[in-house]
């Protein structure tokens, strides 16, 4: 009787507990902080696989235009899509830059073993730390990345905080703006990455990297086309994904949160042996 009474006790306390989230969350504004997909926007990396989307059955035949459409499997609508693991909004993974350990490889280790799957998702959610690096976004040569610093963390920290583990670090430098249909979404990733034309997106440096280690962030992401720098992606990604974190890229509409006080959620479409993978972005902000 009285093992039934606690359970009681726990069903009403989790019946109370999913109520107030519940009301919490229809109270709150829910803020889209992903990019679209389309074939004429920039969302694939430019020596990747451009994504696509086929239409494969529609309700019934079109053939008179230049790609004919069917519709003899039945009077609906589908189509087919081809997309790189990194295409859109999208997290990296531990094994995107780190071998497995037994592979002989530089950087290997045992976090190359950990693949977009196995990733537990409540290290893509958590408390939303929005970090103004705006000030950087146009800045420096053609084809860099100008670097987010540990001083500009320390300050943002001077007046909303120190950061604390859990945090979602996210860095709003408003590069999204650039996400256009091509070709004026040129400036996104093609000219700065491949033409050398244009500065970067802004991108934390490896002091910035160690610095939000310490602070025990397991996951940041940020605005522009990758956590890598334009100029030199690879080190960013071998240091920080080499020592646990997570990287979520591509995002978009950062502009809409405060610095404090929003809650972060990236939930990822789960395939087998990924090397992380596109998703959906959200911003709950009560």
């Amino acid at each position: 009787m009285g093992e039934g009474a606690g359970g009681e006790e726990l069903s009403t306390a989790a019946t109370n507990q999913a109520a107030a989230l519940a009301a919490l969350i229809a109270g709150a504004e829910v803020i889209d902080l992903s990019v679209p997909l389309a074939e004429n926007l920039p969302g694939a990396w430019p020596s990747h696989v451009p994504f696509q989307r086929k239409v494969y059955n529609w309700y019934a035949a079109v053939p008179d235009q230049i790609q004919p459409i069917h519709g003899w499997r039945g009077p609906y609508q589908t189509a087919w899509l081809t997309l790189d693991e990194h295409c859109g909004t999208h997290f990296d993974a531990p094994t995107h830059f780190i071998p497995p350990p037994d592979s002989g490889l530089p950087f290997a280790g045992d976090l190359g073993r950990q693949t977009g799957d196995t990733v537990a998702l409540d290290r893509l959610m958590g408390p939303a730390a929005v970090i103004d690096v705006t000030g950087l976004t146009g800045q420096g040569e053609g084809g860099v990345s100008p670097e987010i610093t540990p001083d500009l963390v320390e300050r943002w920290e001077a007046t909303h905080g120190t950061l604390q583990p859990g945090d979602v670090v996210l860095f709003r430098s408003d590069w999204d703006a650039r996400y256009r249909p091509m070709p004026d979404g040129a400036g996104f990733v093609l000219d700065p990455v491949q033409l050398q034309r244009g500065p970067g997106w802004p991108t934390p440096g490896i002091p910035c990297l160690q610095l939000l280690l310490e602070r025990g962030i397991g996951t940041l992401g940020l605005d522009g086309a990758s956590v890598g720098a334009a100029h030199d992606g690879a080190p960013p990604h071998q240091f920080g994904l080499g020592r646990g974190l997570l990287y979520i890229e591509l995002l978009a509409n950062l502009k809409r949160l405060p610095p404090r006080g929003a809650f972060f959620l990236f939930l990822p479409i789960k395939v087998q042996g990924s090397t992380g993978g596109p998703g959906r972005a959200i911003g709950i902000v009560p």
